[in-house]
């Protein structure tokens, strides 16, 4: 079809933009654009005329990339076409490429080019890329302050004017109370404009009512965002992972949210945006599983993703760069009955989510099951673990998927198993675990220096626990200290370097796995 708009044949109608006309079939046009689907089939003067001339409010260049795209589903988005697409494209509602300009733009944003992206987000709609946005996805309200006071401090003089409007778009009631008056009150931005020291004022009030309140959100500045963290646990009233669960942090309660549609145990959970997948596991016959489930946290529904190319359970998985990595555990001994597991594997998979497919990637330099995995600055890491051989291995080992190669870049500091990971900003910390020695110990492992160092003690021995951050904070829940279980849901806030109970969890649920991921917040 796109040789024969080049050579103007079977072509029906001609849109034309400055003084360049371009031959096209109505058909195309409508199948990829909803403006041209109602113009053509609307009863509009458009439909029975054979030119459409947009003048001068559509440049040719920038047409003749949207025709590109109808024609072939491809296009080159740069610095010098994006605001111009993500213009013609909502214009035209071509919807595709006005969200994947955003993305583009979105990727690009920096502080020289942050009040254009906010002009033209506005101008368009696009509120993915508008710090009010309802829609912002953010960990914690602080980086959104952050963000907005790095922007005025860019060009102070021509910026600090607008620092009002902008202080107003940041849930200043949302952020913590301590950073609230020690750090946003006394900011000299701040304090030296008027308007904006009465704005964060107000946000101090409004704290203090909430925390009178015992939680209760009132206020403008106090709103959630539609879409915020939340910390869901997948465990069971055994070690047969059945349910989800989530933390309600105004009560502090953890409440049932979904049953798995296939209960299973030493299964392996990981949360991708608003999705958490769980993958493998064995089930009621204690045959190991390739099946993965995901379940979608803003529309709460499941659906069956592709199988896994290998079975397992006992294994770790990460999200590195949107997609999934599934690492080492056990596969069950092909002809043995009962199932016995193998030994540990090397096998490691990587899954994309768009296109719903597996793959094997370079396999783990020594096979472990039972071993923390976490993803940080683009690497994949693996901590410790059971050895093919039943012992504990005392290794980092290493991904980096760019080159698709497994390195072993430092040791543990002990040898581990049932440990757990997770990043707190710019380290990865290692809680627990079956150890030569203190469970109670924590560690702090520097990724980009791959060097250790001393954490300090969490709140009780843990062997078997789940870590996971969210709003740049650890959580720490489940786990035994000997034989008894842990029965806390534990926190630690790296602003004040302390730890805290959040919650006791039910004695009835045995956590299987501990994620963060993206709710949606009803009006």
């Amino acid at each position: 079809l796109n040789l024969l708009r080049k050579r103007h044949l079977f072509t029906d109608v001609v849109l034309r933009a400055g003084n360049q006309a371009f031959h096209c079939h109505r058909a195309v046009l409508a199948s990829c654009s909803r403006y041209f689907d109602a113009m053509f089939s609307g009863g509009l003067k458009e439909s029975r005329d054979a030119e459409v001339n947009f003048h001068d409010s559509l440049h040719p260049e920038v047409l003749e990339l949207l025709l590109d795209y109808a024609y072939s589903a491809r296009v080159l988005i740069n610095e010098e076409n994006a605001e111009s697409l993500l213009e013609a494209g909502d214009m035209l509602q071509f919807q595709d490429i006005r969200d994947a300009s955003a993305d583009f733009l979105e990727k690009n944003l920096y502080p020289g080019n942050c009040l254009n992206m906010l002009l033209l987000s506005d101008a368009h709609c696009c509120e993915r890329l508008l710090v009010e946005s309802e829609e912002l996805e953010v960990e914690d309200e602080t980086l959104v302050y952050e963000a907005v006071i790095g922007w005025i401090r860019y060009d102070l003089p021509q910026r600090h004017e607008v620092l009002p409007e902008l202080l107003r778009s940041v849930r200043l009631a949302l952020l913590p109370e301590s950073y609230l008056r020690k750090q946003v009150a006394c900011e000299k931005l701040v304090t030296s404009h008027k308007l904006g020291e009465e704005i964060v004022a107000d946000a101090v009030r409004c704290k203090m009512k909430i925390l009178q309140n015992d939680g209760l959100v009132t206020g403008c500045c106090a709103r959630p965002r539609k879409v915020s963290q939340a910390l869901l646990l997948l465990g069971g009233q055994t070690f047969m992972c059945d349910k989800i669960y989530m933390l309600d942090h105004k009560t502090r309660e953890i409440i049932p949210r979904a049953d798995i549609p296939s209960p299973r145990k030493e299964c392996s959970a990981c949360a991708i945006g608003c999705k958490v997948y769980i993958t493998g596991g064995k089930g009621s016959e204690n045959g190991a599983s390739k099946d993965v489930w995901v379940y979608d946290t803003l529309h709460d529904e499941w659906a069956k993703a592709a199988p896994m190319l290998v079975a397992r359970f006992g294994h770790g998985s990460a999200e590195l760069d949107h997609c999934l990595y599934v690492v080492g555990g056990h596969t069950a001994v092909s002809g043995a009955f009962p199932a016995s597991p193998s030994v540990s594997l090397k096998q490691v998979e990587h899954y994309d989510p768009q296109l719903d497919k597996w793959s094997l990637v370079a396999p783990l330099r020594e096979g472990v099951s039972n071993a923390a995995v976490v993803g940080a600055k683009m690497k994949l890491f693996v901590f410790g673990g059971t050895s093919a051989n039943q012992e504990k291995l005392p290794k980092v080992q290493c991904f980096d998927p760019c080159q698709n190669r497994w390195t072993v870049p430092a040791s543990c500091p002990q040898p581990w198993r049932y440990t757990a990971a997770a990043v707190v900003g710019s380290h990865i910390i290692v809680i627990g675990g079956d150890t030569e020695f203190s469970a109670s110990s924590a560690y702090r492992f520097h990724s980009d220096t791959y060097q250790w160092s001393k954490f300090g003690d969490v709140t009780a021995k843990r062997i078997s626990c789940r870590a996971v951050t969210s709003g740049n904070r650890l959580y720490v829940v489940g786990g035994y200290c000997g034989a008894q279980r842990c029965k806390t849901l534990d926190c630690y806030d790296p602003s004040s370097d302390t730890w805290s109970s959040v919650t006791t969890v039910p004695y009835s649920l045995i956590p299987t796995a501990f994620v963060s991921t993206w709710k949606y917040l009803s009006a």
